[in-house]
């Protein structure tokens, strides 16, 4: 963890298609000043209107996660904003030409090349933390966020597919620079190809391939590849996670465990999570002085 806020030390480019859209993006990601926070800009559109990656600014979770104001969006927005807080890059301008992200090869392994090529610059600002204090859950149905006090971050995500390649799979990780990049920035994005031929038939999933994301039928996988970690469908809902609890615009100290939880329901517990103005204080991680995380003493992965 660290006591500064960063910024990239200089500017990167991408370019792709949208999953969705199947349109031509082009991407730069450039350095920005403290307490500027992550911005996405529009630069197609007269003005270059921006838009803060903040939770508030969600207006779309059906199929991807959606910022908008003023009748300005940027979609798919989930994979950059997991790999920005994977290396706790609290500050860039993202610059975009169309109005969906490039889904790349489905996971954030390009966009984590891409800080490392610029690398990162600390700041003097100091940064601030969220830091649990006590349980904040929401549970609806078989669905669950809870977020518990944690000296350390951590997330645990569990999900349930009946798909005989995937069924119930958990993972548990403590959030570093270090284990994001390996443990979980390649993990791809995933479809079923029956949900992927219907989505084409109404004009939707356009860029989607098998270089993309992994395709799944009724019995294997069709990327000729197979997969990148036998368990690579949980994690990559984990950096789904990541990147949509990142929306606080503040990093979170604390052990965040998902159950079955999608975009939607990620962006529900956020709402759930300023409802509960005394279960969390902000402050910068240097006057933290550590809590027990009492859901790791039961945890048995």
């Amino acid at each position: 963890m660290f006591y500064n806020q960063r910024t990239l030390a200089k500017p990167v480019s991408c370019s792709g298609v949208g999953v969705h859209s199947g349109k031509k993006v082009n991407l730069t990601i450039k350095p920005a000043p403290a307490n500027y926070g992550i911005k996405f800009i529009r630069t197609d559109l007269p003005a270059s209107p921006e838009i803060p990656a903040l939770f508030n600014m969600v207006v779309d979770t059906s199929l991807a996660t959606v910022i908008g104001q003023e009748g300005v969006i940027v979609s798919t927005i989930e994979h950059l904003m997991a790999c920005l807080a994977g290396f706790s890059i609290d500050n860039a301008m993202v610059e975009l030409d169309n109005y969906e992200m490039p889904i790349l090869d489905g996971s954030s392994a390009v966009y984590a090349q891409m800080i490392k090529k610029a690398g990162i610059l600390e700041l003097s600002d100091p940064r601030y933390f969220f830091i649990v204090k006590k349980p904040i859950e929401r549970k609806e149905n078989d669905k669950s966020v809870i977020a518990y006090p944690s000296s350390i971050p951590r997330i645990t995500c569990t999900i349930d597919f009946p798909h005989p390649l995937i069924q119930q799979q958990t993972f548990s990780i403590n959030l570093t620079e270090e284990t994001f990049e390996k443990e979980i920035s390649s993990a791809r994005t995933f479809g079923f190809l029956s949900e992927i031929e219907y989505l084409k038939r109404y004009g939707l999933a356009r860029g989607a391939t098998l270089e993309t994301g992994v395709a799944v039928d009724e019995e294997k996988i069709l990327n000729k590849e197979g997969l990148r970690f036998a368990d690579e469908f949980v994690r990559h809902k984990i950096l789904d996670c990541i990147g949509d609890f990142s929306l606080l615009g503040m990093p979170i100290l604390g052990h965040i465990v998902t159950n079955k939880s999608g975009h939607a329901f990620n962006h529900a517990f956020l709402r759930t999570f300023f409802e509960h103005k005394d279960s969390w204080d902000t402050r910068p991680l240097k006057d933290f002085t550590g809590v027990e995380d009492p859901f790791s003493k039961s945890l048995a992965i």
